[in-house]
């Protein structure tokens, strides 16, 4: 289950940058196609930041939808199910939107 090591990474990651202070909320993005389950890390998030600054923390995730480049119009789009073909008839090749991961925000107490 690498979600755990995810989790505890992000939870280190907070923790070193409350420094001391207590963690209120986390914001992650996460994109479908990144291998890493949003709910997976949400429910583990309790148990790894259990007894630290992160302890009791919102956790907020934001799914991001993979996208395709069309290659006549240059345009980024949603694939369709069943297709690669962008509105302008032309076709779509994979890019790196919606395979990511990042910690887009971490809230401190005062």
């Amino acid at each position: 289950m690498h979600e755990y090591a995810v989790a505890q990474r992000v939870v280190e990651t907070a923790a070193a940058y409350a420094n001391g202070a207590r963690v209120a909320k986390i914001s992650l993005a996460i994109g479908e196609s990144a291998g890493i389950a949003g709910e997976s890390i949400r429910m583990l998030f309790d148990a790894v930041a259990e007894g630290g600054p992160c302890e009791g923390a919102e956790i907020e995730i934001e799914t991001i939808a993979p996208k395709l480049r069309c290659g006549s119009c240059g345009e980024l789009f949603i694939r369709k199910p069943f297709s690669f073909r962008c509105a302008c008839g032309g076709e779509g090749a994979p890019t790196e939107i919606g395979r990511e991961f990042i910690i887009r925000r971490i809230e401190v107490m005062a």
